[in-house]
C-alpha cells in the first residue's frame, strides 16, 4: 500500500547546433555521474547531473556542455551508442559499420573495427569482460573488450527464398533485433526475426554468454521494435507484443530463462490499436518498470510496481509527440529516472515511495486512473482488493487527503493536468459503499494550474502546491495549464469550492470549482510540503538543502518556524511530516523528515541513521501524536514516546535504535523484531486499536499490537474511566488483568469499584477478572521494563504493605455486586468467586450463603422469586469446588460441624462413599464436644479442640494433657482454661519438663517454683549456671549451715570451670570465707583492684606479696607480647604496601593494553616478594596468647580471639583476597575494651604496691603498640582509595607521629594513667 511521489522535477536545455539536429542516443557513465548524449549531426554532449541540483528555473538557461564532433563520413552516421567504465571510453557504431572508440578525457577517436553491414545494436556486458553487438544482416557477435571475437551466430531464422534485408535498410530507428543482459553477466537475450506460416515474427532466444550456446527461446509473436529487457535480478524478460485476442492492443509480457511466458499486463483498453511502445527500462532495484508509450495526441512516460500478482500504473508524465521523449533510470538511484527530447529538454526526475495510508487509516492507492479506497480500520484488505474505488479521466499523479473536524475531501492531480476533488461521508457509512465504482468529474479551472509535483491542503477549501510552468511536457495538460507567460517553479494556493450541496452518506465527486488566488515565484527547489497541525492554515516548506520554513495562509509570506530562523535538515529529505505533540499542556509541532539514506531527523537533530519508515500514533485518536513509530533496516520496530523524544533536545541517540548481539534479548522490550525481512510501516489504527499496519515485500498486510501501545491505551482508558474499553483490551491482547488495578494503585481502584461493576456489566468478565487478581505489582514485575505515563486527575497513591490488595479489591467488588447489581445465579457465582479467590479464601463464609442457598430450597413455602434468582446449591458448590481444591472445601465444611454439608461436599467432588461415609457416621454418633475436638484435631485447630476436650468434662482431662504435651504452645491457654488447682499444678509440672527438655532452665526454674517443686528448680538453676538462684531455692528448702557450705563449695568449683572465676571468687569469699582462694580466683580474672582490696582488708603480708608477684609476672608478660605485635604490625603494613604497589603496576598495565584485571590469574596477580616468616595471619596455626593476650588473658577473651581467627582463615600469598585481608587482619589487632580496662586496672595495682617503673614500662610498651596499630591501619584505608603508593607520603613513621599527636586524648587512650604520660 504505497504510492509512487514524483517530489523532484528539474529540467534543462542542450544547446544544440542547430535546429535540425536532433538528439538520438544516450548513455551513462556510472563512476563521474555524468551524461553522454550522441545527435544526429555526429555530436556528442557531456553534461554533470550535479548540474540539474543547483538551476532555478526551468529551460531559462542552458545546461554547462563538454561538446566533441566525431569524425565521419558525410553519408555516415551514429547507429549505437555506449559507455564503456573499464576503457573510460565512449563506444560508437555507425551505419557503415565503424566501430569507434572515443577517448572523452583526451577528444580522441580511436576506429577498432569495421564491421558488415553496419552496427544495428551494441549492448556491454554487466560484469565489463564482454560486448554483444548486432550487425545490420542479423548477425550476433560477441566479443571481448580487446576486440577478440569470442564467437558469431545468426539472429534470424529466414527460410531460403525469404526475404532478407540489405545492408542499406539499416537507418537510426530500425528496430526488431536488440540484446539485453541479466543482471549477472552470464546470459543474455536477443531478438531476432523469424518466417512462421507465411508471416514474419519476432522471436526471443536465450544464449550463454561465454559460450554462445542457445539455452532457449520463446515463440514466435508480433513483438514491437525488438524492446527487450532483462531484469537486473534475473527473474523475469520484459518485452512489447500485441495479442490477436485484444485486438491489436499492446501487452507487456514477462518470459522467463526457459523462453516460456510467465505473465503479462494488457497496455490501454482492449481494441485500442493506436498505442504503440518506444522503450522499456526497469530500475536498478528491478522493482519499477519504465515504459514510453506512445499514443494518438501524446507520448507518455509510464511506471509500473508489480505487487501481490497485479501490476499497478503508480506514474504518468505526459510528452507532446513531436518531444519524441525517451528514458532511462540512473544506475546507482533507483527512484531516478532520466528523460530527454528529441531537442535536447533533459529532465531527471526523482521519485519516492510514500504510504498510501492516511492519518485516519484509509488507504488511497493509486493504480492508472483509479484511486483504490480502503478504509484499514473496517478490515484490512491488501490491494488489488478494496471497499469502492474512485475512476478519472487520466491516471492519477498525486493526491492530498484532509480528515479533520469531520471533514474529509480529496484532492487528486491527473496527468492531463486536471484536478478533481471528492467529499466524503462520515467514515461510519463507508461499509454501504462497499463495491461501487464513482466516475469523478474534473473540476472547473478558469486560470492556469501548471503541473503539479506538491500538493497539500492548508484547509478545507484551500490547498497548497507547487507547480511548474513552461516545461515541454506541460503542453500535453489541460488547456488552462499552458496559457500563461509564466516559466519556473511557483508556490500557489488554489481556492476549492464546491457549488452542490453535500448529501450525508453519499460521496460527492462533482460541483467543484479551483482557482488560483497566490503565487510567490520559487528561488530554490521545494522537496516537500507537510501540514503544521499547530497553528491553523499554515504548512511546513522544505527547499533542497533541508532548510525548512512556514507558509501562512493567503499571506503568502514565508515565516521562521523558530526565533533562530529556521529549521534545516543536515540533508534534503523528500518525506517529511509533522506530528503536534503536547509539552507540558502546550501544543507544539514535531517536524520528522527521512532523507534517501535512511537517516530520521527531529527538528533538524538526527534520531535514527538507519530508518526505513516510520509513522504517528495518537493514544487519543486526535491530532496529539504521542509515540513515534520507528521501523529500522534491521527489521527492528521501535515504539518511542514523543516525550523522550522532544523535551527541548532530543533525548534519545542513533545508539539506541542499534542492535547487535548484546541487546538481543528477548527481555528488553524497547523493540520488536520483525519476522518479515523488508517489511514497511505503512499505517497505525489510532486509539484503542493500539495497531501497526506493515506490508511485506510480498504485498500483504500484517496488524501487529505492540505491547508498548496496548499498555498505552490501557492507560489512557483508565485516565478516562473507561473500565469497560480498559478491559476489554486487556481480554483482546491477553494482558494481565492486575494491569487494571495495578497502574494507579489498588487503593485508588477501590473508589472506583462501583463504577467499573456498572460499566462493564457482564458477570463473566468480572468473573474472569476476579480470577487473575494476584497480590503483587505487574507494572514493577510483569510489566516493569515499560514505562506507564500516569494521567488524569488521579495521583498515584503509595502502596500500603500491610493490608491485602487481593481480599481488599474482592472485597469492593463484592459489595459493588451486592448493592449495584440485580440478583441472579450469575450474580451469586461470581460473588462466590470473589469469596473463592480472596487471599486467604474465604472459604467457610462461602458454604455458608451455599447451606442457605439449601436451606431455601429445603423450605416448601419460600418465595419462588427468591430462588429463581439465585443458583441452585449443587451449581453453587460445583462453582466453588472448580475454583477450589476439593479436599480444602471438604475440610472447611468440616470445620463448620455440619456433617450434612461435608457429605454433598464430598458427593459432588466425586469422592468414594467408602472413604468419607464410615467417618461421618462415627463422628455423629459422638457428643457434641467431642465430635468438635475431632474434628479439630483432624483440622489441626488445636487451640479449639482443647477449649472442645475441656468442656467435654473432668473425664477427658488425660486426653487434654496429652493434647498440650503434643503441642505445647496451648499450656498458657490450658491454665487459662482449667480452673481446679490440681489440675493447674499438673499442667504446670508438665510444662516445666518441657521447658527442661528445651533446654530453657531458667524459664522451668520459675515455672516449677509456680508449683512448688523446689528440688526440680533447684536442678534447673544449677543446670544454667545461676548459682544465685540455687543457694536461693536451698533457702527455701531449709537446708543446713553444713548443707549450705557444702553447696557453695560444689558451686565455686562448677562457676571457676565454666570460665567465671571473678563470680566463683565471691562465693569464695562469701560463702565459704576462704580469702586465700578468693583471691587467687580474682587475680585469675585479672581484677586486680579488688583482689588488692581484698587483701588489704585482711591485712595479711603473704596475700599481699602473692598479689603483688602475680601482677609484676603479668606486666612483665604483656610487655613481652606487645612487642611482638608492634614488629607484626610493622611486617603487615610492610606486606600489605608492596602488595598494594604491585597490584597498582599490573593494573596500570592492563588499562594500557584493554585487557580486564579479572583475566589475570589469581597466583600472579601478585609478585611482591618479603619474608613471610613471623606473621601467623598466614599459617593455620595460631599461638595461644598472642593477640589474645594482648586484649586479655582470661578463658573468655581467648575464646573469642580463637573464634575470630577461625573465621578469618588463612591468607594466602598472591591470592586475589590478600590485600583486602591484610587491612582486615590489621584492623583485628586493635585492643578491646576489655582489654583496655583489665590493663588499667593491672596499672593501678602497680602503683599502688609502689612499684612505678614497671607500670610506666607497661603503659609506654601499650602505647606504642596502640599508637602502630592505630596508624597502620589509617594508613591502609588511605592508600585503599589512592591510584599510586608513594613512599614519602605513606610513611608509618609519619602517621605514628600524626596519632601520637592527635589521638591521645580520646577515648581510645583514656585507659592510661596520666602520671606516666611521655611529653
Amino acid at each position: 500500500m504505497k504510492n509512487l511521489k514524483l517530489f523532484s522535477e528539474v529540467s534543462r536545455n542542450i544547446q544544440l547546433h542547430s535546429t535540425e539536429e536532433v538528439v538520438q542516443f544516450a548513455a551513462y557513465d556510472i563512476d563521474q555521474s555524468r551524461l553522454f548524449f550522441a545527435s544526429s549531426t555526429n555530436f556528442v554532449y557531456a553534461l554533470q547531473l550535479s548540474s540539474f541540483q543547483n538551476g532555478r528555473a526551468l529551460g531559462k538557461s542552458a545546461l554547462p556542455l563538454e561538446v566533441c564532433s566525431i569524425d565521419m563520413e558525410p553519408t555516415d552516421f551514429i547507429t549505437a551508442f555506449d559507455y564503456l567504465a573499464e576503457k573510460e571510453s565512449l563506444l560508437i557504431g555507425t551505419s557503415c559499420g565503424l566501430l569507434l572508440v572515443h577517448n572523452v578525457e583526451n577528444n580522441v577517436t580511436e576506429l577498432v573495427g569495421n564491421i558488415e553491414g553496419g552496427v544495428r545494436c551494441i549492448s556491454p556486458s554487466p560484469t565489463g569482460d564482454l560486448l554483444g553487438l548486432i550487425t545490420g544482416l542479423g548477425q550476433l557477435l560477441v566479443m571481448t573488450y580487446d576486440w577478440v571475437l569470442m564467437y558469431e551466430r545468426a539472429l534470424g531464422e529466414v527460410p531460403e527464398g525469404g526475404y532478407v534485408r540489405e545492408a542499406d535498410d539499416l537507418s537510426v530507428n530500425c528496430g526488431g533485433m536488440s540484446i539485453s543482459w541479466r543482471g549477472d553477466g552470464k546470459y543474455f537475450a536477443t531478438m531476432g526475426e523469424v518466417y512462421e506460416s507465411g508471416c514474419m515474427y519476432k522471436k526471443i532466444k536465450i544464449w550463454e554468454s561465454d559460450s554462445g550456446a542457445l539455452q532457449s527461446s520463446s515463440e514466435a509473436k508480433d513483438f514491437m521494435k525488438g524492446i527487450l529487457e532483462w531484469m537486473p535480478s534475473g527473474a523475469k524478460i520484459a518485452a512489447v507484443y500485441k495479442r490477436k485476442s485484444d485486438n491489436g492492443s499492446p501487452s507487456i509480457a514477462f518470459f522467463e530463462r526457459n523462453g516460456l511466458e510467465r505473465n503479462s499486463f494488457l497496455i490501454g483498453e482492449p481494441g485500442d490499436a493506436t498505442v504503440s511502445f518506444e522503450t522499456l527500462k526497469w530500475n536498478s532495484a528491478s522493482d519499477l518498470l519504465a515504459g514510453v508509450v506512445s499514443c494518438e495526441t501524446h507520448d507518455a512516460i509510464k511506471v509500473w510496481f508489480f505487487s501481490n500478482n497485479h501490476w499497478y500504473l503508480k506514474h504518468e508524465i505526459r510528452y507532446p509527440k513531436e518531444a519524441r521523449v525517451l528514458v532511462m533510470w540512473d544506475p546507482t538511484k533507483p527512484l531516478q529516472l532520466i528523460c530527454w527530447t528529441l531537442a535536447g529538454q533533459v529532465t531527471v526526475c526523482n521519485f519516492m515511495w510514500v504510504t498510501a495510508v492516511m492519518e485516519d487509516s484509509t488507504a488511497f492507492v493509486v493504480d492508472n486512473s483509479k484511486i483504490l479506497v480502503t478504509p484499514l480500520s473496517l478490515s484490512l484488505m491488501p490491494p488489488p482488493m478494496y471497499l469502492f474505488s474512485l475512476s478519472f479521466s487520466s491516471a492519477v499523479r498525486d493526491i492530498a487527503y484532509y480528515s479533520r473536524n469531520s471533514k474529509n475531501y480529496l484532492a487528486v492531480f491527473l496527468s492531463d493536468g486536471n484536478l478533481s476533488f471528492i467529499e466524503f461521508p462520515a467514515p461510519s457509512t463507508w461499509e454501504d459503499l462497499e463495491g461501487r465504482d464513482f466516475n469523478v468529474e474534473i473540476s472547473d479551472c478558469k486560470t492556469a494550474l501548471g503541473s503539479f509535483v506538491h500538493l497539500q491542503w492548508l484547509n478545507a477549501h484551500s490547498l497548497l502546491c507547487v507547480s511548474a510552468y513552461g516545461s515541454s511536457h506541460n503542453k500535453c495538460l489541460s488547456s488552462g495549464a499552458y496559457e500563461t507567460d509564466l516559466h519556473g517553479s511557483y508556490l500557489q494556493e488554489v481556492e476549492v469550492v464546491c457549488y452542490e450541496d453535500h448529501v450525508p452518506d453519499q460521496v460527492t465527486f462533482s460541483g467543484f470549482k479551483a482557482s488560483v488566488t497566490f503565487q510567490t515565484l520559487l528561488e530554490s527547489p521545494v522537496m516537500a510540503l507537510a501540514w503544521n497541525p499547530s497553528k491553523r492554515d499554515s504548512a511546513f516548506v522544505e527547499f533542497e538543502g533541508g532548510k525548512v520554513l512556514g507558509y501562512a495562509s493567503r499571506s503568502g509570506i514565508m515565516e521562521a518556524r523558530i526565533s533562530d530562523d529556521s529549521v534545516c535538515f543536515p540533508s534534503t529529505c523528500p518525506l517529511v511530516k509533522v506530528a503536534q505533540v503536547d509539552a507540558g499542556g502546550v501544543f507544539k509541532p514535531l517536524i520528522c523528515g527521512l532523507d534517501d539514506m535512511g537517516r530520521l531527523y527531529i527538528n533538524g537533530k538526527s534520531l535514527c541513521n538507519n530508518c526505513s519508515s516510520f509513522s504517528f500514533y495518537s493514544e487519543l485518536a486526535n491530532e496529539v501524536v504521542t509515540h513515534l513509530i520507528i521501523l529500522t533496516k534491521q527489521d527492528f520496530l521501535f515504539i518511542v514516546d514523543t516525550k523522550d523524544v522532544l523535551q527541548g533536545e532530543v533525548a534519545l541517540g542513533n545508539a539506541y535504535f542499534i542492535i547487535d548481539g548484546r541487546r538481543r534479548d528477548e527481555e528488553i522490550m524497547s523493540y520488536i523484531n520483525i519476522w518479515e525481512k523488508g517489511a514497511k510501516v505503512i499505517g497505525v489504527l489510532n486509539g484503542d486499536e493500539a495497531a501497526v499496519i506493515l506490508q511485506t515485500m510480498r504485498g500483504n498486510l500484517e496488524c501487529i499490537y505492540p505491547r508498548k501501545l496496548v499498555l498505552s491505551s490501557i492507560t489512557n482508558a483508565l485516565a478516562q474511566q473507561r473500565f469497560k474499553d480498559a478491559l476489554n483490551l486487556v481480554r483482546r491482547h491477553r494482558i494481565d488483568f492486575n494491569v487494571l488495578v495495578d497502574l494507579y494503585g489498588w487503593q485508588a481502584f477501590l473508589h472506583s469499584a462501583v463504577e467499573f461493576v456498572e460499566q462493564v456489566n457482564n458477570l463473566n468478565h468480572v468473573t474472569e477478572f476476579v480470577c487473575a487478581m494476584k497480590n503483587e505489582d505487574v507494572t514493577e514485575t510483569l510489566y516493569k521494563k515499560f514505562s506507564f505515563s500516569k494521567k488524569g486527575d488521579k495521583v498515584l497513591q503509595v502502596k500500603d504493605h500491610c493490608r491485602n490488595k487481593v481480599s481488599s479489591v474482592l472485597q469492593a467488588i463484592r459489595k459493588a455486586l451486592e448493592e449495584h447489581i440485580p440478583e441472579s445465579p450469575s450474580r451469586e457465582l461470581c460473588i462466590l468467586t470473589t469469596l473463592a479467590r480472596s487471599d486467604p479464601p474465604a472459604i467457610e463464609e462461602s458454604l455458608l450463603r451455599i447451606k442457605s442457598v439449601r436451606e431455601m430450597e429445603l423450605q416448601s413455602s419460600s418465595d419462588d422469586s427468591r430462588k429463581r434468582s439465585c443458583p441452585s446449591a449443587e451449581e453453587a458448590l460445583k462453582h466453588l469446588l472448580w475454583l477450589l481444591d476439593s479436599e480444602v472445601v471438604f475440610e472447611a465444611a468440616l470445620g463448620l460441624y455440619d456433617l450434612n454439608l461435608a457429605a454433598i461436599v464430598a458427593l459432588n467432588s466425586q469422592r468414594d462413599p467408602k472413604e468419607f461415609l464410615p467417618y461421618l457416621q462415627e463422628l455423629e454418633r459422638m457428643s457434641e464436644p467431642l465430635m468438635h475436638f475431632n474434628i479439630d484435631i483432624k483440622l489441626q485447630r488445636f487451640d479449639s479442640a482443647l477449649r472442645n476436650i475441656v468442656s467435654a468434662g473432668d473425664g477427658y482431662f488425660p486426653d487434654c494433657m496429652d493434647l498440650m504435651k503434643k503441642n505445647p504452645q496451648l499450656f498458657p491457654l490450658g491454665l487459662q482454661l482449667i480452673t481446679d488447682f490440681d489440675k493447674k499444678q499438673a499442667v504446670l509440672e508438665a510444662w516445666a519438663d518441657h521447658l527442661t527438655d528445651e533446654k530453657r532452665f531458667e524459664d522451668a526454674a520459675t515455672t516449677y517454683l509456680c508449683c512448688s517443686k523446689l528440688e526440680k528448680a533447684s536442678k534447673a538453676y544449677r543446670e544454667c549456671g545461676d548459682w544465685s538462684g540455687v543457694l536461693r531455692v536451698g533457702a527455701l528448702m531449709n537446708l543446713g549451715k553444713d548443707e549450705i557450705l557444702k553447696l557453695a563449695y560444689e558451686l565455686c568449683e562448677e562457676v571457676n570451670a565454666l570460665g567465671k572465676p571473678g563470680e566463683a571468687a565471691k562465693i569464695a569469699l562469701e560463702y565459704c570465707r576462704d580469702i586465700s582462694g578468693g583471691i587467687s580466683l580474682l587475680i585469675n580474672a585479672r581484677e586486680w583492684e579488688e583482689a588488692l582490696r581484698v587483701a588489704f582488708l585482711h591485712t595479711t603480708d603473704g596475700i599481699i606479696f602473692v598479689v603483688k608477684n602475680s601482677a609484676l609476672e603479668c606486666a612483665s608478660g604483656l610487655v613481652g607480647e606487645f612487642k611482638e605485635s608492634i614488629e607484626k604490625v610493622g611486617k603487615y603494613l610492610t606486606r600489605y604496601l608492596a602488595v598494594r604497589q604491585r597490584r597498582l603496576l599490573l593494573a596500570a598495565k592492563l588499562k594500557a593494553e584493554e585487557r580486564s584485571v579479572i583475566d589475570l590469574d589469581d597466583d600472579t596477580a601478585s609478585e611482591a616478594s618479603s619474608n613471610l616468616s613471623g606473621m601467623s595471619a598466614y599459617t593455620l596455626g595460631t599461638r595461644r596468647g598472642s593477640s589474645a593476650s594482648v586484649s586479655s588473658s582470661t578463658a573468655t577473651s581467648r575464646a573469642r580471639d580463637l573464634r575470630r581467627q577461625r573465621k578469618s582463615g588463612k591468607i594466602r600469598a598472591g591470592s586475589a583476597g590478600e590485600e583486602m585481608a591484610l587491612v582486615d587482619h590489621l584492623k583485628g589487632m586493635r585492643m578491646t575494651e576489655g582489654a583496655k580496662r583489665e590493663l588499667k586496672s593491672l596499672l593501678v595495682c602497680l602503683v599502688t604496691l609502689g612499684e612505678m617503673e614497671s607500670a610506666q614500662k607497661l603503659q609506654h610498651t601499650a602505647e606504642n603498640f596502640q599508637v602502630s596499630q592505630v596508624a597502620a591501619v589509617e594508613l591502609a584505608d588511605d592508600t585503599v582509595s589512592s591510584e599510586s603508593v608513594g613512599e614519602e607520603a605513606y610513611c608509618l613513621e609519619r602517621y605514628v607521629q600524626k596519632t601520637r599527636s592527635t589521638a591521645r586524648d580520646s577515648d581510645a587512650f583514656s585507659w592510661m594513667l596520666k602520671v606516666f604520660t611521655s611529653p
